[in-house]
C-alpha cells in the first residue's frame, strides 16, 4: 500500500471544532498528517478528535480563544516546532461574523471583536508560523476567504473588512515567500456552505440546500499537498472541484 501523501507531516488547523475547519482537519488526518486543532470549544475539538481517531489518525487539542488569547497564539508556532520538531501545514478557518449592520452603526465592541478575530489573529498567526513553515520541505498555508472580499455588500462591512484585510496579508506573505518552498493560497467556496456562521447570517435559509463542509474539505486539503504549486491564488472551491 502506498504511503499516505502527508505521512509524517504536522498540520495546524484553526476553527477546528466544527464546520469547514473540522472537516478539513479530518481530511488532513486521513491523508496522514498529525493535526494540531485549535478552537474555543473544548467539546467541539473532542468531537473532531473522535472522528480523526476513528480514521486511525492522531490529533493534539489546543483550546484557544483568538479574541482573548493573543499571547498564546504568539507562541503557537515555536511551541509546535519544539514539541513535534516541525510544522508543515496551516489552515486558518477560524472567523467571526460579528454583526450585520450599517457601517455607520458599527459599535466599538463589535469593531474590536472583528479586528481581533478576523484580522489581528491572521497577523499573529502568520508571524508565529512563518519560521517553521519556511523550514519545512513543502510548507503550505491556506486561508479561508469569502466572496464579500471582492464584492462588498450592504450590512456586511464589519465582516468583509476583516476578511479583506486577512486576504491582503495572506497575498502579501505569499509574495514575500515566492522564492522558498512555502506556498500560501486562499480557498473560497464557490457556493455557500452549511456552517454556523452562515446560519447566523441567514437564519431563514434551508441549510440542507447548501454545500456541506465535508463536500469542500478534500479540495481545501489538496491545497496542502506537496504537489501544490500555486502561490498567492484565490482558489474557487466547488463540490469536488479545485
Amino acid at each position: 500500500m502506498p504511503e499516505a501523501p502527508l505521512a509524517g507531516a504536522v498540520a495546524l488547523v484553526t476553527g477546528a471544532s466544527r464546520g469547514i475547519g473540522a472537516a478539513v482537519a479530518i481530511e488532513l488526518a486521513r491523508l496522514g498528517a498529525h493535526c494540531v486543532l485549535t478552537a474555543r470549544t473544548q467539546g467541539g475539538l473532542e468531537a473532531t478528535d473522535d472522528a480523526i481517531r476513528t480514521l486511525g489518525g492522531a490529533a493534539t487539542l489546543l483550546p484557544l480563544d483568538l479574541l482573548r488569547d493573543g499571547e498564546k497564539l504568539d507562541m503557537l508556532g515555536p511551541s509546535i516546532a519544539q514539541r513535534f520538531g516541525r510544522l508543515d501545514i496551516v489552515v486558518h478557518a477560524a472567523g467571526v461574523l460579528a454583526k450585520l449592520t450599517p457601517v455607520a452603526h458599527i459599535m466599538p465592541q463589535d469593531w474590536q471583536e472583528a479586528v481581533a478575530v478576523n484580522l489581528a489573529a491572521t497577523w499573529r498567526l502568520i508571524r508565529t508560523v512563518d519560521p517553521p513553515l519556511r523550514a519545512a520541505p513543502a510548507g503550505r498555508a491556506v486561508f479561508l476567504t469569502d466572496p464579500v472580499v471582492e464584492t462588498p455588500r450592504a450590512y456586511w462591512g464589519l465582516y468583509g473588512f476583516g476578511k479583506a484585510g486577512q486576504a491582503h496579508l495572506a497575498r502579501s506573505w505569499a509574495a514575500e515567500v515566492t522564492n522558498t518552498p512555502l506556498r500560501v493560497n486562499l480557498a473560497e467556496p464557490a457556493r455557500p456552505v452549511a456552517t454556523k456562521l452562515r446560519a447566523m447570517a441567514m437564519p431563514g435559509e434551508e441549510q440542507a440546500q447548501l454545500l456541506s463542509p465535508a463536500a469542500v474539505a478534500s479540495d481545501i486539503a489538496a491545497l496542502c499537498l506537496p504537489t501544490e504549486t500555486r502561490q498567492g491564488a484565490t482558489v474557487q472551491i466547488a463540490e469536488g472541484q479545485a
